[in-house]
């Protein structure tokens, strides 16, 4: 009985890798790189708003490439949110070297607002444009990214235009963890298939690069709607499909970058914030899918390793074990290939996947007992029973 359970179990690992793979084969085929529309006549004004806080570090490097966009006419807008490094300096700095460069102080943080969220409200008063693009102050750009990106939101008609940026990874930390986020888009959301379907729920968007049209955004609300929710990019994007309006995810390789941390006590923080809320705290199905995800990707690794050195598990066949890693693999491989990511970190999924297996349960639990999670020298008050739009 425990032969055949575990010999079906199996099969049903390999039915799963196999689905992962036909969903990144047809995301590899579907979605379509920024630069691929044709070009437009008439160029609306568009907004660049960047919230920052305690981003020294990063602010000269992406306000240096949004300064540089070949298009006219835009502005950027950038928000200090009541930062404690030497952001204000940098800013000050800026703003007198580039007249198109305006700064704002960001207002006290008000009861049952995130700060993100508060300060991206303030940017989009301050927002002049027929379009606004949201952008995280980790991003940089290419001088071609605003043009191309006006040109595909006009092209396909969409209200929201987001894709995931070319994650950098230098760190140890980040090579073992990090490239679980494009495999994650890449093989679980086939996304010109979403894209039909009448579900706001499959909607997805990339908080690190949303670009509206300024009569969406505020149809839906918008940052005021969503003013309590951690992952707020998936939140709006879900209101503008529940408003009848059209999202779409580009590819955003070669004209967006971003590196989001720099070591694994920065990742260990965002990640810990940001998964458990990403499937709207709801902690059965969330404890279900990682179980889940340990045996597809760890268990045939292990069984096979074991077989070598001379213990069979019980059902244990090698054949279906090897086809499900190589499958696997191929997944990873595709997805890295893709976003452009060095290929040998996909032999490393086993690990990839048990190390943000562990944050995953962390983060749960920092939710889910309502732990305070500090982020950017904030602490975030966080509940399990807060459900995503």
């Amino acid at each position: 009985m425990i032969q055949e359970i575990l010999f079906q179990q199996q099969i049903g690992i390999l039915i799963f890798v196999c689905a992962l793979c036909w969903i990144a084969l047809y995301n590899l085929i579907t979605l379509q790189r920024l630069g691929n529309s044709p070009a437009i006549e008439y160029k609306p004004k568009v907004s660049i708003l960047v919230p920052a806080r305690n981003e020294a570090d990063n602010i000269e490097g992406c306000l240096s490439s949004l300064l540089s966009q070949d298009y006219e006419p835009y502005e950027v807008i950038v928000l200090d949110d009541e930062s404690q490094d030497s952001t204000p300096e940098v800013l000050k700095r800026l703003s007198r070297e580039n007249s198109r460069l305006e700064v704002l102080n960001g207002q006290p943080l008000p009861s049952g607002w995130l700060g993100k969220n508060w300060a991206c409200h303030q940017l989009s008063q301050a927002a002049l444009g027929e379009l606004i693009l949201f952008v995280d102050a980790d991003t940089r750009h290419h001088p071609r990214m605003l043009p191309e990106a006006v040109a595909a939101l006009s092209a396909t008609q969409a209200d929201l235009l987001s894709g995931l940026p070319h994650q950098e990874l230098k760190s140890w930390g980040e090579r073992l963890t990090l490239p679980v986020l494009p495999w994650a888009v890449f093989s679980f959301f086939p996304i010109r298939l979403f894209q039909r379907l009448p579900f706001s729920f499959f909607s997805i968007a990339v908080g690190q690069f949303m670009l509206f049209q300024r009569t969406a955004y505020t149809q839906i609300g918008g940052h005021a709607a969503v003013r309590s929710r951690v992952t707020e990019d998936f939140a709006l994007a879900r209101l503008v499909k529940k408003n009848g309006l059209r999202w779409e995810f580009v590819d955003l390789n070669g004209r967006v970058s971003c590196r989001m941390y720099h070591n694994f006590k920065q990742v260990l923080a965002g990640l810990s914030k940001n998964l458990f809320a990403v499937f709207g705290h709801n902690l059965p199905v969330y404890l279900f899918i990682w179980f889940w995800l340990a045996i597809v990707f760890i268990q045939p690794v292990l069984s096979l390793m074991l077989y070598l050195i001379g213990i069979k598990l019980p059902g244990f066949s090698p054949a279906l074990a090897l086809a499900a890693v190589t499958l696997s693999l191929f997944s990873w491989l595709v997805s890295g290939w893709f976003s452009r990511l060095p290929l040998a970190l996909g032999a490393a999924y086993p690990l990839t996947i048990a190390l943000t297996g562990l944050i995953a349960v962390r983060s749960a639990w920092f939710h889910y007992t309502q732990h305070s999670i500090s982020w950017k020298g904030r602490a975030l008050k966080t509940s399990h029973r807060q459900v995503d739009t």
